[in-house]
């Protein structure tokens, strides 16, 4: 028997090549199935009941909705998703200090299941409001730790094939997000909440799945990897109590002034979703973590890489918001004489990713070190831009109550597509590489962060687009990420360079 080195905290006893060799899954550490089929219904619930959310806020009441207006859903919808994404920091680091990554996952699949149940009882906008706060510390706690067992299979110099990893993972994810297939139809064709009461299945199937594939783990993130001592859980009791209590406060105050409106928690969710993460860099440059040069090298060019990738979630994440009211409202959904549920739409780009994810996957593997993840980011963001601009099209043909062709939708997943593999499981992959050891889980909850801060953004800046009609919005959003594209390609070589990929593994660094 032979002990491989996984990360600090972590590791895993494995067969000798000698005495038995490894089951593989397409190439990869079997160990790989049991995460990815976990993750596919964590995505099911929360793609299916993502899909109907904002259409389920605007509807009318009698129609079994809430009836708000378009951009409070909006800006709701944008904030719910930027919170799931914020809670991911401490959900790695309850996984680093307190339970561990495996039971971390476990316990936040049984609160996101509870949060849907929450959401299926029609009794109100309390139950709704109280599920959707379930949902956010659940996925908070599963997301960045699932995401860091992924990458832990890997031995830091498997750079390229723990890409490969991460987009075959990433697959998985794009399978579960197929679900308003289901969740939509029912939703909007039956009743909205028996659509979340299907998301709660879902969720039911991906934790019977997890606790069954269990033991296929073989010992990854069973413990934390620095459990907090005895003084430090004290502390951290103390500080999560204050936390509390100057919330009810600010609540109670905002209360008594009359301001605690819908709209303004969403504006202070929204500024709460940008400080964190300026907070939490500021902690990790200025604080005293036991940095190696390397790391803080690593770092530097890790928040170039966040502010990108807030960027292109900024305009990704308005698929749920935007794109879907566009769906509603100015899209041709006729198929042989049958309304299709605009919620459909947004299995689009899951479809895309299926079909194109292996695909590139293995370009990743074939190009290895030549093209750079500063390179792969600036394509990304160029590709988000330039389906604004497409959308400015659409929505152009559609002034004056004109309904266009799906084509158009079609045509934005398809370039949005192909930037989110350019982007999102690299970002996964290059957060578990540059990863300071001290931090572990935790830096994958950072890189959830720039999803939060975007779509935070994103569902404020989303009230200006009239409905998801305005060209001039979408033009002009496109416009601003094709030239964040082009200023992150420009320093491409000097990001490669703080980044000195290789330099743990082969003691080198990469020219740019």
């Amino acid at each position: 028997m032979t002990l491989c080195r996984i990360s600090p905290g972590y590791r895993q006893t494995v067969n000798s090549p000698a005495s038995a060799p490894e089951k593989t899954f397409f190439g990869h550490p079997r160990a790989l199935v049991t995460l990815f089929m976990t993750e596919v219904w964590e995505r099911f619930s929360f793609y299916g009941m993502r899909a109907i959310l904002a259409l389920f806020l605007s509807a009318a009441v009698l129609d079994g909705g809430l009836g708000l207006s378009t951009g409070t859903a909006a800006a709701i919808v944008g904030v719910y998703n930027a919170m799931v994404y914020l809670a991911a920091l401490p959900g790695g680091w309850l996984a680093d200090r307190v339970l561990g990554p495996r039971r971390a996952v476990l316990v936040g699949a049984l609160v996101i299941m509870a949060g849907h149940i929450s959401m299926a009882i029609p009794s109100g906008a309390g139950f709704v409001y109280l599920g959707l706060a379930l949902i956010v510390c659940g996925t908070g706690l599963l997301k960045p730790n699932i995401s860091s067992m992924v990458g832990h299979l890997y031995e830091h110099s498997e750079a390229a094939r723990r890409d490969a990893g991460f987009s075959l993972f990433y697959m998985g994810i794009n399978l579960g997000a197929l679900s308003p297939f289901i969740v939509g139809a029912l939703g909007q064709k039956v009743n909205y909440h028996l659509g979340f009461a299907i998301a709660a299945v879902g969720m039911f199937f991906g934790v019977v799945q997890y606790v069954a594939g269990g033991k296929g783990l073989r010992g990854i993130g069973e413990r934390p990897a620095h459990p907090l001592t005895t003084a430090e859980r004290a502390g951290a009791v103390k500080v999560t109590v204050l936390a509390l209590a100057a919330l009810a406060v600010l609540a109670l105050a905002a209360l008594a002034l009359g301001v605690l409106t819908l709209d303004a928690v969403t504006v202070f969710l929204t500024v709460l979703a940008i400080a964190v993460p300026a907070g939490y860099f500021a902690y990790i440059f200025l604080g005293d973590h036991g940095l190696t040069d390397l790391e803080r090298s690593r770092m530097r060019a890790y928040l170039w890489l966040f502010l990108s990738a807030a960027v292109f979630w900024m305009i990704f994440d308005q698929a749920a918001t935007t794109l879907t009211i566009f769906a509603a409202t100015s899209t041709d959904l006729n198929v042989l004489g049958w309304s299709m549920p605009s919620s459909w739409t947004q299995n689009i780009n899951p479809i895309f990713i299926i079909l194109l994810a292996p695909l590139v996957a293995a370009l990743w593997v074939r190009l290895g070190d030549r093209v750079g993840t500063p390179l792969k980011f600036a394509l990304a963001l160029v590709l988000a831009g330039l389906s604004f601009v497409a959308m400015a099209l659409a929505a152009t043909a559609a002034a004056g109550g004109v309904k266009v062709s799906i084509l158009w939708l079609v045509l934005v997943y398809l370039i949005q597509t192909v930037g989110e593999l350019c982007l999102s499981p690299v970002g996964l992959s290059v957060t578990t590489r540059l990863a300071p050891a001290a931090l572990g889980s935790q830096m994958l909850g950072v890189w959830f962060l720039a999803v939060s801060v975007g779509d935070s953004v994103g569902g404020q800046v989303a009230r200006l687009s009239d409905g998801g009609s305005s060209p001039a919005y979408y033009l002009w959003s496109g416009v601003f990420a094709v030239l964040v594209g082009l200023v992150l390609l420009l320093f491409a070589p000097r990001l490669r360079r703080l980044m000195r990929e290789g330099a743990l593994d082969n003691k080198r660094n990469l020219s740019s």
